[in-house]
């Protein structure tokens, strides 16, 4: 399920490996003194900033009956968001934003179509979106770029006074996580990174399950992006224009939070439990350089790149709570599509790919049940009410779900159900599971992004349309 947008070039530090070793040690050894000849303890990435304590209650910005958006990257999955916000009573799409100007004028063309005045078109250079946020009257700036410009368009919203919403992952360092927590308590903005898969059929009636006591309590769970992209990666249009760089220069569990997402619903992360430290480690790099030698001919630029993302990462969390999380990276390998999808607790467990529950005095005796059987049951009620009209959009409805869900909660006046806190820790997993990688498998602590407040916030509700 990946992200194709916009293409934009990235750019990287040719010494990123070296830093991320001589950080990350050096970073230890300040914290914890001359480590020789001891066992490794946990560390942390950074050094936490000094941006004073994380509201008592979570943002609940004044509610809106018209929400006016601006949108930034229409590429593949940035169109689709587009067509799912024009058929959202009380959306308007007020102005669009792509390097491509043939992009934007197809968008503006589609809001018409729908009844809507043309959009305003921004397409003069790469930044132009600062101009959009700047200048246009709007509620809420939601980007799908290539995900380097994720944090400047979300900043520039902000502190412009809108909302601001970013495909995944949010960020790719601690520091922008970290930036993009500060401005959205500044300025009192909602910052939402859009995890789809929260809002997929399954992942959300688990979640009901879970609500209802059917696993008991929750104690491990797993997730992933298992997905092979090396197609997608070598393609000369859409994310193969910038994807594959990231290849070249990280090793880590690069995109996480499409597996993570659910099971962090499900353990309550940032609402009563939180994401305390992570290890690491991935497998020799081998994938895209032997799809480059059986695809492209020898003189070919492709098949002199250098890559060192590990094929299969492995980042394994704790909990606050002591819970565990196994979130699995694995795009440059051939196989079957699964985001695992594993919640498993003192009374049973859900397992995805395929789908099956475990129920302790409800299933027969250690065999598994098929998912569907819990179906009629345990459907999540936003399905229910809202999944016919879902059904044709992108990656199965639930991008519809929560394009739909965002719009609700700013109409009502109600916090976010995925929020800056949200966006940051998951997004944290990149940077540490790199560092952790760089350095043997050493723990990374994660910060603690509600400075204490996840203990008082309260958990999300099961929602109905």
């Amino acid at each position: 399920m990946s992200n194709q947008h916009t293409p934009g070039k990235e750019s990287f530090d040719p010494d990123r490996r070296r830093i991320l070793k001589a950080g990350a040690a050096g970073i230890g050894a300040a914290m914890f003194g001359n480590t020789a000849g001891c066992a490794p303890g946990p560390q942390i990435a950074q050094p936490e900033p000094d941006v004073g304590p994380a509201p008592t209650e979570l943002l609940a910005a004044p509610p809106m009956e018209v929400v006016r958006v601006g949108f930034v990257g229409v590429g593949l999955q940035g169109t689709g968001h587009c067509r799912n916000l024009l058929r959202i009573d009380g959306v308007e799409l007020t102005a669009v934003c792509d390097i491509v100007p043939a992009k934007v004028a197809r968008v503006q063309d589609m809001a018409v179509e729908a009844g809507q005045a043309r959009p305003t078109g921004y397409s003069a250079s790469e930044t132009d979106f600062e101009r959009l946020c700047a200048e246009e009257d709007l509620d809420l700036v939601f980007t799908a770029t290539p995900w380097k410009w994720h944090v400047p368009v979300c900043v520039s919203a902000m502190e412009n006074g809108k909302h601001a919403a970013t495909e995944v992952p949010a960020a790719y360092t601690p520091e922008d996580c970290w930036k993009l927590v500060e401005y959205a308590e500044r300025y009192e903005k909602h910052c939402v990174m859009m995890e789809n898969c929260n809002y997929g059929r399954w992942e959300m009636m688990v979640f009901n399950m879970v609500r209802q006591g059917m696993f008991g309590e929750v104690l491990h769970g797993a997730g992933g992006y298992l997905h092979d992209l090396r197609a997608v990666k070598f393609e000369r249009a859409h994310e193969g224009l910038w994807r594959r760089q990231h290849s070249m220069e990280r090793n880590g569990n690069l995109y996480p939070t499409h597996g993570l997402g659910p099971v962090a619903n499900c353990m309550d992360i940032n609402r009563g439990d939180k994401f305390d430290y992570l290890v690491s480690m991935s497998s020799p790099s081998r994938g895209l350089q032997h799809f480059a030698r059986e695809n492209f001919p020898p003189e070919a630029p492709e098949r002199q790149e250098h890559y060192v993302l590990g094929d299969v990462n492995l980042s394994m969390i704790q909990t606050a709570k002591g819970r565990t999380i196994l979130v699995g990276h694995d795009t440059n390998l051939p196989r079957p599509y699964s985001r695992i999808n594993m919640v498993q607790g003192t009374k049973g467990l859900f397992h995805g790919y395929p789908h099956r529950v475990y129920v302790e005095g409800r299933s027969p005796s250690h065999r598994w049940e098929e998912a569907e059987a819990y179906l009629e049951e345990f459907d999540h009620p936003l399905w229910k009410t809202e999944g016919e009209r879902a059904r044709g959009a992108g990656h199965g409805g639930m991008d519809y779900l929560e394009d739909y869900r965002l719009i609700r909660c700013l109409q009502e006046g109600i916090p976010t159900e995925m929020n800056v806190y949200d966006a940051a820790a998951l997004s944290a997993v990149t940077p540490l599971s790199e560092m952790s990688v760089a350095n043997r498998g050493q723990p990374m602590n994660f910060p603690d992004f509600t400075r204490g407040k996840w203990r008082s916030y309260p958990e999300l509700p099961v929602v109905a349309g």
